[in-house]
């Protein structure tokens, strides 16, 4: 039996207790642990609103609402895995390097224990340390990225370093497999014509917004499949990925987004992968009205965990 599991709430109402994620124990003992929820509380890289240093909180606050058994994916997560909340990794508030190497030496020992690291953002610059301490113990990695951006900018204010950057950096430090790497949701205006054009030359697959509503998510799906292959990946999904109507908590709002259904299904299409770990990124609970924006975080963040689950579900009755 998994050794972790949240507080049952028959016995225990959902607004009581310490907010940790789905009510998980906060523990930092990896004995016996499948998968970590780990907040990454740095907004040191945003370049437009700050304050997505809260996004963990808020995160945390909503995902009491969320059960055990995921209908769709038809699993219940807490017979397969075992689970923990374990807490904020620490960062350098106002100083983004400092940031990164706190970022990545936390977070190594974490996934060299073999736990499933299941990231809470913070501002999108901090997937790079995460790669860094990732490829540390995997090597390169394959990268699944929902987003509105493909942040491969050279750099911001003559510095390499911001939200706008970390996958330009990832495919420089040779931390991504970029030929099995995917960037999809891309939309809005650009800062120049070959603003794409630049995440395609790093090696990227670049599908823009209007590409995915003319092939449709199945479509979609087979693509992000036969991109990754049986590659290790790692997700990353900014909640700038989903329009602001659903999703209005974010640092760079871009309209003409998808809806939070649509966004959980494209995530619930990634069972098959080999994944080995996955951020949320960019919740910025100062605009974010009756919380809906840290909803749905909580709730990607939750099928990530369900995916989890279905793999080691699938694993045991092939036995």
């Amino acid at each position: 039996m998994p050794k972790y599991k949240p507080v049952d709430p028959q016995e225990s109402p959902r607004f009581s207790g310490i907010k940790t994620f789905m009510r998980l124990p906060h523990v930092q003992d990896l004995d016996g642990v499948d998968f970590a929820i780990i907040g990454v509380p740095c907004d040191a890289g945003a370049s437009f609103r700050t304050g997505q240093r809260s996004g963990p909180e808020a995160i945390r606050n909503v995902s009491a609402l969320l059960r055990h058994h995921n209908p769709i994916l038809d699993v219940s997560i807490f017979e397969y895995c075992s689970g923990i909340d374990y807490g904020d990794l620490p960062v350098v508030p106002g100083y983004i390097e400092d940031c990164y190497d706190k970022i990545a030496e936390s977070l190594f020992p974490i996934i060299d224990a073999g736990v499933f690291p299941i990231l809470l953002g913070g501002d999108h610059s901090i997937t790079l340390p995460e790669l860094r301490a990732l490829a540390k113990k995997h090597g390169p990695i394959a990268l699944v990225q929902f987003d509105a951006h493909t942040d491969t900018a050279e750099g911001y204010f003559g510095r390499p370093h911001n939200h706008g950057t970390p996958f330009r950096r990832a495919a420089e430090e040779n931390l991504l497999l970029v030929d099995h790497s995917i960037q999809v949701g891309m939309r809005g205006s650009i800062f120049s014509k070959d603003a794409l054009n630049n995440a395609r030359d790093l090696g990227f697959e670049v599908v823009t917004a209007g590409e995915i509503r003319e092939i449709g998510a199945s479509k979609l799906t087979q693509r992000i499949h036969k991109r990754v292959g049986d590659t290790k990946v790692f997700v990353t999904f900014d909640v700038d990925f989903v329009d602001p109507a659903y999703a209005p908590g974010t640092g760079t709002p871009e309209v003409g987004g998808f809806t939070s259904g649509e966004a959980i299904n494209l995530v619930r299409g990634l069972d098959g992968l080999n994944l080995v770990g996955c951020d949320v990124v960019e919740v910025l609970p100062d605009y974010d009205p009756g919380q809906i924006t840290s909803l749905l975080a909580s709730n990607v963040a939750y099928e990530f965990i369900s995916l989890l689950a279905l793999q080691k579900k699938c694993i045991i009755e092939k036995a």
